[in-house]
């Protein structure tokens, strides 16, 4: 069954170059985008969190620096992403602030969603901003990024921000209103794909390549974006993003394809946390945090009695009772050897010992997973 979008809590929206930027004048689409920061304020109005993944940066620079629309070298891009992205951060901070809600720039390369502690900290900063009820605006840090440490495309960036953040909807706004069983430009017969309930290899044959010089994506990377998100219990659908209010028009019944998955970002994390990552350590809890983690609770110092392993944060430790039997695994918030020096102490201490304000939890409940015969509920944390 097909979902609504006033069912989602968490919705990340791509926005691609080519919306946000007008390819004849080289500017900014203004109209367009006040009007999709009307749709953005409907969802915030109602409760839910949005992330905005924007691209534009380089089309913008490209044009106040007078390169036109012809390839550009490595330099050139940086230099263009470098100018671009003042005025697109400018850009949406105006729009939403319209609105009354507060923008927030959060700049990513590749390594920030694959190297461990990156991931932890890009995380961390989103979800603060999303708990303070801004808006985080989020782009390829086209400045620093090169060949070897970029995703090239923002359709797999907005399916990893989407996963790193539990989002249960992303949203890729195209210049196309969903799958077609092939290009409909060049193949009149073409159908329209309203549902993809699982990505197989003919599904995958249907991608094309990208259809705008503003832009670096194109079918096949929204088709690998959602396999990022499907994996990540994320539902994803694509819709055409070229008419004003792009999201309210989906809402109201307009043609788009929609890419779900069985999961939900909480489950598809604890299996991965479960069954997907090799420990690199083991904390042991007294009896009043084993009962507390069985109802629950996240695991404070002040219930660990031992730290064992070389353990970073972000690894996957193991959980064990004052009896040495398994309850459990999770991903941990302190080095082994601060772990060590917290351990037994309130939460209240831990800026004092360890000369920063860290997590108040050795393991927050999201990035734990209790093993079957733990406690009541496996999957609580």
């Amino acid at each position: 069954m097909i979902p609504t979008l006033g069912s989602f809590r968490r919705i990340v929206l791509k926005v691609g170059s080519a919306l946000l930027v007008d390819r004849a004048k080289g500017r900014l689409n203004h109209a367009w985008l006040a009007a999709l920061a009307e749709d953005v304020a409907e969802l915030h109005g109602r409760g839910a969190d949005v992330l905005v993944v924007s691209s534009g940066a380089i089309a913008l620079g490209r044009s106040v620096l007078g390169f036109g629309l012809a390839p550009l070298k490595l330099e050139e891009s940086q230099a263009a992403a470098g100018v671009g992205q003042i005025a697109l951060a400018r850009f949406w901070s105006e729009v939403l602030a319209h609105h009354g809600i507060t923008a927030g720039q959060v700049l990513l390369t590749l390594g920030d969603t694959e190297a461990r502690r990156r991931y932890l900290n890009a995380r961390a900063t989103l979800s603060k901003l999303l708990e303070l009820r801004a808006v985080p605006v989020v782009n390829e840090n086209d400045t620093v990024a090169t060949s070897e440490i970029r995703y090239g495309d923002n359709d797999r960036l907005a399916a990893r921000v989407a996963t790193m953040v539990g989002a249960d909807l992303l949203v890729l706004f195209s210049d196309i209103d969903g799958l077609y069983t092939a290009p409909p430009a060049s193949d009149p017969g073409a159908r329209h794909i309203p549902v993809v309930e699982r990505i197989t290899p003919a599904i995958e044959a249907m991608a094309g390549g990208a259809a705008s010089v503003l832009s670096r994506g194109g079918m096949r990377t929204k088709i690998e974006a959602g396999q990022i998100a499907a994996a990540g219990g994320t539902h994803m659908l694509i819709a055409d993003g070229r008419p004003k209010n792009p999201l309210r028009r989906v809402g109201e019944g307009a043609r788009c394809t929609w890419f779900l998955t069985p999961s939900s970002p909480a489950t598809a994390r604890k299996t991965w946390i479960a069954g997907s990552l090799e420990t690199h350590g083991a904390v042991r809890v007294d009896e009043g945090a084993a009962r507390a983690l069985r109802s629950g609770a996240s695991l404070l110092p002040v219930g660990v009695t031992e730290v064992s392993g070389g353990f970073a944060r972000g690894d996957a430790i193991t959980v064990t009772g004052p009896d040495g039997r398994v309850l459990g695994r999770g991903l941990a918030a302190y080095d082994a050897a601060e772990a060590v020096r917290i351990l037994r102490r309130s939460s209240r201490e831990i800026e004092a010992i360890l000369g920063y304000p860290g997590r108040a939890e050795m393991i927050h409940r999201d990035d734990l997973v209790l093993l079957a015969g733990a406690g009541a509920d496996e999957t609580a944390g």
